[in-house]
């Protein structure tokens, strides 16, 4: 039985959906294959990922499938009490609110995991997680699952690593057609059409300190570099921070950076990026917001403790009065500042990463059995595929190789 905010808001959901599937053709194109192949026929399958419109469209084409659905949300703040009334409505079971409280997030979790899921699609780990440590019962049923982040990979490399890890698990991050192009142009333009909505500030003459130069951190600065800021990187890997340097931006240490920044985005997938001592250097007005997965990059707990005072500025926007008298604003309470203050990444991205999804799942259900490492690459073949759609859903022909090419290649 669906748990969810307000069935009448269906309508609205609906719109935002049939919105999407118009800009989605790779995820249109599969619908329609899996309407008449059923793939899933028979199979139950959790899912738990940021729920707005575009995971929706998701969900109803693994419906189309056969798969009997099961979706919770990935965060508090991302899901869209629209969107979940509209599957509701199409049949699916939901169980997920905007702004439930962390206890209700997780009973929303082991509520999806009840129903003896056989695939499961995560977004950062949750529902794995959940499933080896308080859910043992309900591993029998799995088959494997696609994991959707690069925070969800590392969580599962360390189980991994420990032996701890009990069904495949498809690395979705690491399709080429995935990281490449929804981490860098999606993450790119998310995090900074978030930020603008929230603030309504200009960002032209601003400083941006971005923490991380991974394929996310990379896309947040050249938005950011386009939008007319100066922009200082942070890392702790040296050939990344190298890399940093011959883009053209400045790299220091964030204490250094935290001196000079106006908005600072993490995007590191690790804890305590922004820790006290950089609060108490910071410009009066400084704007503080997260990009990665969990709300553990901006230590908030110190930045609560330290403050003499907190003010709701406006909608997501918190501030801190610092012991100096410096305000602080933090977005949208350090959580996924794309997706808890916007409406996540493009739909015509989304697409891309959706459908190797989407593939990785049908992949998982024709090889039931088969698969024995516990971290799966997704197949050349999934990835090539989309590439390819995508390319004529654009409107583009590229050259291919001639048997002599071929031949010169192979000596």
């Amino acid at each position: 039985m669906s748990k969810i905010k307000d069935v009448a808001l269906a309508p609205s959901g609906e719109l935002k959906i049939d919105w999407v599937k118009r800009n989605c053709p790779l995820l249109r194109t599969l619908e329609s294959e899996f309407t008449a192949e059923k793939p899933f026929a028979g199979l139950r399958i959790a899912l738990s990922v940021h729920l707005e419109a575009k995971t929706a469209y998701l969900c109803r084409v693994l419906a189309a499938g056969g798969a009997e659905m099961y979706i919770t949300g990935s965060n508090p703040l991302s899901t869209q009490d629209d969107v979940a009334a509209a599957l509701v409505q199409g049949g699916l079971e939901v169980f997920a609110a905007y702004g439930c409280s962390e206890a209700e997030y997780e009973a929303n979790i082991r509520a999806v995991l009840a129903n003896n899921c056989n695939i499961i699609i995560d977004d950062g780990g949750d529902l794995v997680g959940t499933l080896h440590e308080e859910m043992p019962d309900k591993l029998q049923y799995v088959l494997g699952g696609c994991e959707e982040t690069t925070t969800g990979i590392i969580r599962l490399k360390a189980m991994a690593s420990k032996g701890t890890l009990r069904f495949p698990m498809i690395l979705v991050n690491d399709a080429d057609c995935k990281h490449l192009f929804d981490n860098r142009y999606g993450t790119g333009q998310s995090v900074w059409d978030g930020i603008n909505r929230t603030t309504n500030l200009i960002v032209a003459g601003k400083t941006v300190v971005v923490a991380g130069y991974g394929w996310c951190g990379k896309g947040v600065a050249m938005r950011a570099k386009g939008l007319g800021a100066k922009v200082i990187v942070t890392e702790v890997d040296p050939v990344k921070a190298i890399e940093a340097v011959m883009d053209g931006f400045e790299v220091m240490k964030m204490n250094d950076a935290a001196r000079l920044g106006d908005f600072f985005v993490t995007v590191t997938g690790c804890s305590e990026v922004i820790t006290e001592r950089d609060f108490a250097v910071m410009k009066n007005g400084a704007l503080l917001s997260n990009a990665g997965h969990f709300n553990v990059e901006v230590d908030v707990e110190a930045l609560e403790r330290v403050a003499v005072e907190k003010k709701e500025m406006r909608k997501n926007i918190c501030g801190y009065k610092m012991p100096n008298g410096n305000w602080l604003y933090l977005l949208a309470e350090g959580r996924l500042v794309n997706l808890a203050a916007g409406d996540g990444h493009p739909a015509e991205i989304m697409d891309m990463s959706f459908a190797i999804q989407a593939l990785s799942a049908r992949y998982l259900a024709q090889h039931k059995g088969e698969l024995t490492e516990k971290l799966v690459p997704v197949p050349t073949e999934v990835d090539r595929r989309v590439a390819s759609m995508e390319l004529a859903f654009m409107g583009k022909e590229i050259d291919t190789l001639t048997d002599r090419q071929k031949a010169y290649l192979a000596q």
